[in-house]
């Protein structure tokens, strides 16, 4: 039985999995949706009530019938990289690939269908309220009006985007901001704005979800660093990641949030106030992970390579369920 690993061809946090894979004998096949059709082939045939599908990818032929799992890890958009992309050849030729994958019984890190909902970052913030873990006052809005008001009640904000990294060639990361105490908010009526409190942080907490494995780190606050210096991502000092515990409650949250999104995987950032009480920020279904388990060691690679070879039936996907609305 084979693994499957979509992704793009420089991915160095891919790489770190495989080798586990390849440590343990396991069949590996990665390809990047954006070499099809071309450098990736599909076939599937339907008849007399039986379905027989392959994929080709560098010479190696691959039955969906023998794909114990697939990660979703970084695909290119599909036939992105052909001699004459187009719209209608990218819709196409996605719906042929991921129909076809929908159809097998591989065991899914993550399902696109949930994946594709758990990117919505306002419905990431309803979940995890309904899920027990504790979230910043948040705004987002096109009217001034409410974004002045939002301002008088919570005086330190931040601002952020609502989806995430801009999409250019490759994707830019918009960092955090702090909310200047004078700034006018006419601005926001031209698009969505998300503000939202700061947290006095102490610390950075990424919390890496696989499976039922919880595995966070934890990146102190400088005593001297700059309140302006809300992005870890962008943040400057030496402090490194080091690994540290879940507290009960918050694991039981995160397990309940997975549950309820779907998730085989998930990479939750928090941030961790004077009480200790750790605050959910967000969580990237397909997040990084590589810099996190070369400063502290946690075995996060094989904890997904281990996941991903294990020979188990694909759980029931109810993306459009009522499963989600209670944790």
């Amino acid at each position: 039985m084979t693994v499957l690993i979509l992704t793009c061809e420089e991915d160095v946090t891919a790489d770190m999995v495989v080798v586990h894979l390849n440590a343990s004998g396991v069949p590996v096949v990665r390809l990047d949706p954006a070499d099809l059709p071309g450098g990736v082939a599909l076939s599937g045939e339907y008849v007399h009530g039986a379905f027989r599908g392959h994929l080709q990818s560098a010479g190696r032929l691959v039955s969906l019938a023998g794909l114990r799992s697939v990660w979703v890890r970084r695909p290119g958009t599909v036939a992105t990289r052909t001699a004459e992309p187009s719209a209608w050849l990218t819709e196409e030729s996605s719906q042929a690939l991921y129909g076809m994958l929908r159809g097998s019984d591989a065991r899914w890190m993550n399902h696109p269908d949930a994946a594709r909902r758990a990117r919505h970052k306002p419905w990431q913030l309803r979940l995890a309220q309904r899920c027990g873990l504790p979230v910043p006052a948040t705004l987002i809005t096109t009217f001034p009006q409410a974004a002045r008001e939002f301002a008088e009640r919570y005086p330190d904000l931040v601002v952020k985007p609502v989806s995430g990294a801009h999409p250019q060639d490759p994707p830019r990361a918009v960092p955090t901001s702090r909310v200047a105490p004078d700034t006018d908010f006419t601005a926001v009526a031209y698009g969505p704005t998300l503000l939202q409190r700061r947290v006095a942080k102490r610390a950075d907490i990424r919390l890496t979800a696989v499976g039922e494995q919880l595995l966070a780190a934890r990146k102190a606050t400088a005593p001297d660093a700059d309140p302006d210096d809300v992005d870890v991502r962008f943040a400057s000092g030496d402090t490194p990641w080091r690994p540290t515990d879940v507290p009960p409650r918050v694991a039981a949250a995160v397990h309940s949030y997975l549950k309820a999104a779907e998730l085989a995987y998930g990479a939750f950032d928090f941030a961790e106030d004077a009480d200790g009480t750790w605050w959910f920020l967000e969580c990237n279904q397909s997040g990084q992970f590589g810099f996190v388990e070369v400063e502290t060691g946690q075995p996060i690679a094989r904890t997904i390579a281990e996941w991903l070879a294990h020979s188990g039936p694909e759980p029931q996907t109810r993306v459009n369920g009522s499963n989600t609305t209670v944790c």
